[in-house]
């Protein structure tokens, strides 16, 4: 199940204005260390050709980078397999459903074919999402500065705590999204929005800030009871593609979450949200936000390591 992320475009804006630095990173990093392969070149030419066959995995591999950045930072945490009976991020009940990790494998066996030992998982992650969303347009839609180290450390315990639930209001978005990022593709389950639309205040009722018509469509979608198995668009008729419609829908209040409706809560993040249906603010406010979350508590130079398999810290 996807979580609403939507939101926390408006919330780097309304909480911080500015992007802020870069956490240490820089612009070609790997351009003299792996001098005989273009890392970034490689990264975007098999994620191309993953969403060229498959269009939903633009929003599984940018959410792979958002679930990763939120918990300890961007350090390839979230790649990390369980091991002796312990429980990693991986394991947690927000990801269980976070896919994607097959495509960074491929990409990290053939980094490491060409540049042994020197291509972060975390960077590959930060590359990967931004590539995804940039197949849409054919061309780089953010700067991804690199040079992230992978951390050793991947807990499950942390992750419920870290990622905000679908039905978090405002002053919760603006606790947890202050210093992170945001997303506008992908799908969510019938589950997360149940209560919403069958028994929003405990007696059968729907939550009264819905769309009306909007509420109708998604009960022919979600009958009651529940089948786990459905999906339906976080972002109407444009689950698909990366645009500014999510604003556009949300201010008609066919937000689907509880969280989306929040922004609709708060006079100033009112108007944000107004003045991110235009196209060329959402994809300008849009790539600073993520260059702020593919920062966020990064490690670098001697800390943290460079994994030889995503999966698993390397011996020591």
């Amino acid at each position: 199940m996807r979580r609403s992320i939507f939101g926390f475009l408006f919330v780097s804006i309304l909480v911080v204005g500015c992007m802020g630095d870069n956490g240490g990173l820089k612009m070609k990093y790997y351009k003299k260390r792996c001098s005989s392969v273009s890392v970034e070149t490689t990264v975007r030419d098999i994620v191309w050709r993953k969403v060229s066959a498959n269009p939903a995995m633009a929003a599984k591999l940018l959410r792979l980078h958002y679930h990763d950045c939120f918990v300890r930072g961007c350090d390839g945490s979230i790649l990390l397999d369980p091991v002796q009976n312990s429980t990693t991020e991986k394991t947690a009940g927000p990801n269980r459903s976070v896919s994607g990790y097959d495509v960074i494998d491929e990409i990290k066996t053939t980094l490491e074919s060409d540049c042994p030992g020197i291509v972060s998982c975390a960077d590959i992650l930060a590359l990967a999402a931004r590539d995804a969303v940039s197949f849409q347009f054919q061309k780089q839609m953010w700067p991804v500065f690199t040079g992230r180290k992978d951390g050793p450390v991947s807990l499950a315990s942390e992750v419920g705590v870290n990622l905000p639930s679908a039905g978090a209001n405002f002053t919760t978005l603006v606790t947890q999204f202050g210093n992170k990022g945001a997303h506008t593709i992908g799908t969510s389950r019938c589950v997360l929005v149940a209560r919403r639309l069958y028994n929003f205040t405990g007696v059968g009722d729907a939550d009264p800030s819905l769309n009306v018509t909007y509420a109708n469509e998604l009960r022919k979608i979600c009958p009651n009871p529940q089948i786990p198995t459905t999906t339906l668009e976080m972002d109407p008729n444009s689950s698909l593609s990366f645009d500014s419609d999510y604003y556009q829908a949300l201010n008609q209040h066919k937000g689907l979450f509880v969280s989306d409706a929040a922004l609709l809560t708060n006079p100033q993040s009112t108007h944000i949200t107004q003045v991110l249906q235009n196209p060329k603010v959402f994809f300008a406010q849009f790539a600073r936000s993520m260059v702020r979350m593919g920062a966020i508590e990064v490690l670098t130079d001697v800390h943290g390591e460079v994994r030889t398999n995503c999966r698993v810290v390397n011996k020591q």
